[in-house]
């Protein structure tokens, strides 16, 4: 196990103890200015690992003598570090808090600034970009392509919104989806082609029975969840493409296939973005229009409509950024002290769209995991500039 340990300027009564996702083990514990940021290359869906990972917790609690008063879990509630936080809450007699799984995203990104230079001051508001696979949202809904505007007064956080994400898809059959990408391409596709053409871009890897049956199932929206995940839109690019398998052998694998045989140019497409009044002003960037010039161009160089998808996710929700925050663009790296805009998540470490955004002065993790290997990280750093 990994422990990294940092000094902050931020005092807390308190000791914090945060137990990061399910897909990798980390967790991160605060006690008086420091955070102990503790690492393993565990994927806890398995009884061993996460038996083993319990064991490095408690003993870690045990050997620096640290009795938590806040444990900090994500939303998800069927997360295995989520149901343990809240019966750890009960033995140490500790608050239970849940934090959202993309704002501990955008506060990893934010705290790794803050380690970097400790006369960083937090601007009054502040934007994060937070695109991964899968995070459970506030409306129940699976998140994954999301815009983020906090407001904070003296360090603290005052409010906080979601202002912008990706159009919602329809995942068949929940998870799926993500061990069969094409089933995200079938949703996709069914509201741009009739049902004979749709078969027809996916007859590969499903027999004509198959297809009916994930056809109907979409239709009847039986076993389906909506998602704005940014992965699974590239997980469909990346099948669409032929870069990737109707399969998922290792975490984000079409889309690091997707990124693999990128070009390092794209063809211009402007984003597609409307407002969404319903309930609060929130933007949202289609992506269905992203398929249909995918569909259009699809004799075109494969690499650079590779690079194409890729960059339009980016640009459209920069430029929800933009919208937002009134400027043309969020202060530029060069006013580093100023820095108010951050990109995190497991797409951080997509290079063709880390580049864009770090290019328009998003701030992007140097010392702590840009995707789950730093959720625990800001998970604390969400907790300590938001209470009191």
């Amino acid at each position: 196990m990994k422990i990294d340990i940092f000094d902050i300027p931020i005092d807390e009564k308190e000791a914090v103890l945060a137990l990061g996702p399910e897909s990798v083990g980390n967790f991160s514990v605060y006690r008086r200015g420091k955070i102990y940021f503790c690492q393993t290359d565990l994927d806890l869906l398995g009884e061993n690992s996460f038996a083993f990972f319990k064991r490095k917790v408690l003993s870690f609690l045990r050997d620096e003598k640290i009795k938590p008063k806040i444990i900090l879990v994500d939303l998800h509630p069927q997360y295995r570090t989520t149901i343990w936080g809240e019966e750890l809450a009960r033995i140490f007699r500790a608050k239970n808090i849940k934090v959202q799984h993309h704002l501990s995203h955008i506060f990893s990104a934010v705290g790794d600034r803050i380690i970097r230079d400790n006369s960083y001051k937090i601007p009054n508001i502040l934007y994060g970009i937070a695109c991964d696979g899968t995070g459970y949202g506030l409306d129940g809904k699976i998140w994954g392509g999301e815009v983020f505007q906090v407001k904070n007064r003296k360090g603290k956080i005052t409010s906080l919104r979601r202002v912008g994400h990706l159009e919602n898809q329809v995942l068949i059959g929940g998870d799926l989806a993500v061990r069969e990408p094409a089933r995200m391409l079938i949703s996709i596709l069914d509201k741009l082609l009739e049902k004979d053409r749709v078969y027809q871009k996916v007859k590969k890897y499903y027999s004509r029975d198959q297809f009916e049956i994930l056809y109907r199932q979409k239709q009847f929206n039986f076993n389906c969840e909506e998602t704005s995940s940014t992965a699974r839109v590239l997980d469909a690019v990346s099948v669409f493409l032929g870069y990737s398998e109707n399969t998922r052998k290792e975490k984000h694998g079409p889309v690091l296939a997707l990124e693999r045989n990128s070009a390092s140019c794209s063809y211009p497409l402007k984003p597609k973005i409307i407002l969404d009044n319903n309930k609060e002003k929130k933007y949202i960037l289609l992506t269905t229009p992203l398929f249909q010039f995918l569909l259009r161009n699809f004799q075109k160089n494969k690499a650079k409509l590779a690079a194409t998808a890729q960059l339009y996710i980016v640009q459209g929700l920069s430029e929800i950024v933009k919208k937002i925050s009134n400027t043309k663009y969020p202060v530029p790296a060069s006013h580093s002290d100023r820095q108010n805009s951050f990109f995190a998540g497991g797409m951080a470490d997509n290079k063709l769209m880390s580049s864009f955004l770090s290019s328009k002065g998003f701030y992007l993790s140097q010392k702590i995991p840009r995707g789950d290997r730093g959720l625990s990280f800001g998970q604390v750093f969400y907790y300590l500039l938001s209470s009191g």
